[in-house]
């Protein structure tokens, strides 16, 4: 098995460093960045093969790389965010017709739910030309957007900045998860 991973967001902030916790200045790209490595290196360190992206000039681009590496899964990680600063929690989205990306959206938003307490925002369905988002709908292999938490909470925040080694660990378990459940 062979996974792509696209930290979300340019990795040096520019031209997007996605969203920003007001409070502490954390920027969702530097998250993205440091879970993404780490779920790379879990991963690896269980024999699965991983290609990672960290900078692209757009989102087409990302697919068109992923298209052409033959990976078997995508999975793109984010921190949400929002207005009210009281919304929380997990969510992972999977493009609308993919049985395989709910599939692995379910295994890892279980596994990030369960070793770090957030709240369980659950698996969304991303639909194309409605709330499709671009990785989603545009990348051959079952894909995966990962929300960990929301970097504008300020307790979803202390666990970005404190808790990014067990979110890689979650991801990593979640892939495991699911390949075994394909065997």
């Amino acid at each position: 098995m062979n996974v792509f991973i696209n930290p979300g967001h340019a990795p040096n902030g520019n031209p997007d460093p996605g969203a920003v916790n007001d409070n502490t200045g954390l920027r969702e790209c530097d998250v993205a960045l440091a879970v993404g490595d780490l779920v790379a290196h879990y991963l690896k360190a269980a024999g699965v093969g991983v290609t990672n992206v960290f900078q692209c000039d757009s989102l087409e681009e990302i697919c068109n790389q992923a298209n052409a590496s033959g990976a078997d899964l995508f999975i793109s990680i984010h921190c949400n965010s929002f207005a009210d600063p009281d919304a929380k929690g997990t969510e992972t989205w999977a493009c609308a017709g993919s049985s395989a990306g709910h599939a692995l959206a379910g295994c890892i938003q279980n596994q990030i739910v369960d070793a770090l307490g957030t709240v369980d925002r659950g698996v969304k369905t991303a639909t194309p030309g409605v709330n499709g988002l671009y990785v989603l709908t545009n990348t051959d292999a079952p894909a995966v957007l990962v929300e960990l938490a929301f970097i504008s909470n300020d307790e979803d925040e202390q666990l970005l900045v404190k808790k990014q080694d067990d979110f890689a660990r979650a991801i990593a378990r979640g892939v495991t998860d699911y390949e075994c459940s394909i065997q």
